[in-house]
């Protein structure tokens, strides 16, 4: 992706340095969406109160964030932990995400502008190991989420080198996927939609409710794609180069929720997907990208 020296975003908050301080606290509370919707990890999401400690959905079950394999590009080395107060962000992965974030500022100011909606920026909550979210405890294992009660998205960037090596899916817009899905489910929250959602789960069956949750997912892996074919550069060029939206589709690919439950259970049971298959988050990606109109995202 071409971003040379453009803005970072200022709506972050760097807890890298109180690793482990969420893991004890508060267990999983609060209101809003994030009560009714499981939050499941590795494939980004929305905060829960419950997490559904089932192997496939948690990220440790498939290796855990320090899983070997060999990284490339931007994605950092292991980090170790750093002394309370001290961030261990990697300085090159906080400049490239904060890039991705000023520039969902950009596009979705633009892009709701004419609905008569005012784009209220999301914050960025880097953190390592665990720490305290609006939606209750947030652990490394879940993978990155958004919290509606908060507005943030709570990100513990080990993630990206989980993304690029267990699931063999690197590269610098594989990593903004990941901010730019976050970022749709804080647009779904603007929207009314996650509120809309909530009400529709609250009255539905489990097979309903994850059902409701897969359109909520897929919907914000479209908005994802929505982002990138309108993010331009200073000049008016698009940020995308050659190769930029594979390494993307590589990474929905990689984690449809089919492609999960085969890998670590060897079966795929259809009514538990919460996210959506492989082939259906590849194709809402590029429905968002192709279109560069989030009205077309609104019947996925």
């Amino acid at each position: 992706m071409r971003f040379g020296d453009e803005r970072e975003s200022t709506n972050f908050t760097d807890d890298t340095g109180r690793g482990g301080f969420g893991l004890g606290g508060g267990g999983f509370g609060g209101g809003g969406l994030g009560c009714l919707l499981p939050l499941v990890a590795s494939r980004f999401g929305i905060g829960g109160v419950i997490v559904l400690v089932i192997g496939y959905f948690l990220l440790s079950s498939l290796g855990g964030l320090n899983s070997g394999g060999a990284g490339g590009g931007l994605i950092p080395g292991q980090q170790a932990s750093a002394p309370a107060g001290k961030s261990n962000l990697d300085p090159n992965i906080k400049h490239f995400t904060l890039q991705v974030l000023a520039s969902t500022e950009d596009t979705w100011t633009k892009l709701l502008q004419p609905q008569g909606i005012s784009y209220t920026p999301t914050n960025l909550h880097f953190y390592s190991e665990g720490d305290q979210s609006g939606c209750g405890a947030a652990q490394s294992a879940m993978g990155p989420f958004y919290c509606p009660n908060d507005k943030n998205i709570y990100l513990d960037t080990e993630f990206f080198g989980e993304l690029s090596q267990r699931f063999q899916a690197p590269g610098d817009f594989a990593m903004a996927y990941v901010v730019a899905h976050e970022v749709g489910h804080h647009v779904q929250d603007l929207t009314g939609t996650l509120g809309k959602a909530s009400q529709l789960q609250a009255r539905a069956s489990a097979t309903d409710g994850n059902a409701i949750q897969v359109k909520i997912e897929l919907q914000a892996d479209c908005y994802a794609g929505v982002w990138a074919a309108n993010a331009k550069d200073p000049e008016g060029r698009s940020v995308m180069e050659p190769g930029d939206f594979e390494e993307g589709m590589r990474a929905a690919e990689a984690i449809g929720d089919d492609t999960l439950q085969r890998e670590t259970q060897g079966r795929v049971v259809p009514d538990s997907f919460t996210h959506g298959t492989s082939a259906q988050r590849m194709n809402a990606l590029q429905t968002g990208y192709r279109s560069g109109n989030p009205e077309a995202c609104a019947s996925l």
